[in-house]
């Protein structure tokens, strides 16, 4: 017999229930924390090069492992919430995450915070995909990618979160004590996801037996493997030209350009700002015109912004272009949960959605390291100039490799 919850989504899209803003609510401050600990390290990370005298390229392989942390445990709790639910295992993965956030503050040297950092990215992993899942099975198909663009602005509010932190805490109790201030929030997390039913299609199919995990699904034919291929070089492009560009503008500003945290705030809070519209922008859009068309208006703009800012060369310019990048780089997030969502089936579709975002991110954990090792020889804005000409891969991949899938019903 079908719940109130499921005919709501089903037969009245225009009504939205309490149980669907829950999911959205927990989704999205749960993807606030991804924000807040990946950008923690991203603001703290000049203090950190001083406090342990290294150079850009080690600083950056601490972001790298992070990075790849956060690959292996998105595979791993993305099979489990498949096998045994999204909101169980979603409430795992934060508790993972506070208790190796804080134990960062008390790393004695390199080695040792590149392991808590390890830790602390295995729960962030499974974030997004579970997240976004879930979100994606509770929300109408006319809703979805607006949904999903909710969830994923909870990025950027992390990112505000790490900035506050960074400002107000740094000055007194250094980079240790931001990373245990970013536990607390986590508190939240883990409180906003008190009493949240799992979705009636996820707990339809374990009722019918169906929940056996396999990541054959992504690969079950040969247009599904064209599919997943094609989704896996969106998502290393989107996570390639985010963590990069994010990673190393505040070093940037401030080695070559010789600004203060202070002042490079100005240009998170700009920046941020366009991402968040940007997400928005692009998920009312998926779902009105589609998937694929939005994507390819944001992936040709993304590379002709990149190449043109990163040419610049006054404080004032790159403050005023920060909206601009920041709107067109991130504004594609707003579509890659329902996006992943609409191409497999119920009984993989946690699993696709944390393994092939997880790929992505696997790909783009290099892309700290590497812009840090070209700007040993070269300046920084060089390095991240580069990043411009990856976007037309992910412009290939959707013309050739990935389907439309507006309008689509979960299965």
């Amino acid at each position: 017999m079908e719940t109130a919850v499921q005919k709501n989504i089903e037969t009245e899209p225009g009504k939205i229930t309490g149980y669907q803003w829950k999911t959205l609510w927990a989704s999205t401050i749960g993807y606030a924390m991804d924000g807040l600990d990946m950008m923690i390290l991203a603001f703290t990370m000049p203090l950190i090069i001083a406090y342990f005298g290294i150079n850009a390229a080690q600083a950056g392989s601490v972001s790298t492992i992070t990075l790849l942390g956060s690959v292996l445990g998105g595979i791993v709790f993305g099979i489990l919430a498949d096998k045994y639910g999204r909101v169980r295992v979603f409430t795992w993965t934060i508790l993972i995450f506070s208790v190796f956030t804080g134990l960062c503050a008390l790393s004695p040297n390199l080695e040792t915070l590149a392991v808590f950092r390890f830790l602390a990215g295995l729960g962030l992993g499974g974030e997004f995909g579970i997240g976004m899942t879930l979100v994606s099975e509770a929300w109408h198909k006319k809703y979805r990618a607006r949904a999903t663009a909710v969830v994923a602005t909870g990025f950027q509010f992390g990112i505000v979160l790490a900035t506050l932190a960074v400002l107000f805490i740094s000055p007194k109790f250094g980079w240790q004590g931001v990373f245990v201030a970013g536990v607390l929030p986590a508190i939240l997390a883990f409180w906003s996801r008190r009493n949240l039913e799992e979705p009636e299609v996820w707990t339809k199919m374990k009722n019918e037996n169906k929940n056996n995990v396999s990541v054959g699904h992504l690969f079950s034919s040969a247009k599904t493997t064209k599919i997943t291929l094609g989704l896996i070089v969106a998502t290393s492009v989107q996570n390639f030209g985010f963590y990069g560009i994010m990673t190393w503008m505040p070093t940037m500003l401030a080695t070559e350009m010789g600004v203060t945290f202070n002042k490079t705030t100005w240009w998170t809070v700009i920046t941020i700002t366009g991402m968040i519209i940007g997400i928005m922008v692009f998920g009312y859009l998926a779902d009105r015109i589609g998937r694929r068309p939005s994507y390819l208006i944001f992936l040709v703009a993304s590379a002709i912004i990149v190449w043109i800012y990163f040419q610049q060369s006054s404080m004032a310019v790159l403050l005023a272009l920060g909206g601009i990048l920041g709107f067109f780089v991130n504004g594609m997030m707003g579509g890659f949960g329902a996006l992943l969502a609409e191409h497999y089936p119920t009984e993989a579709r946690s699993s696709a959605e944390n393994i092939i975002f997880n790929i992505g991110r696997a790909v783009a954990g290099f892309a700290p390291f590497i812009i840090g090792y070209i700007s040993l020889n070269h300046s920084l804005s060089y390095a991240l100039s580069l990043i411009s000409g990856i976007y037309v891969l992910s412009a290939l991949a959707f013309i050739f490799l990935i389907p439309e899938t507006r309008g689509k019903e979960l299965t």
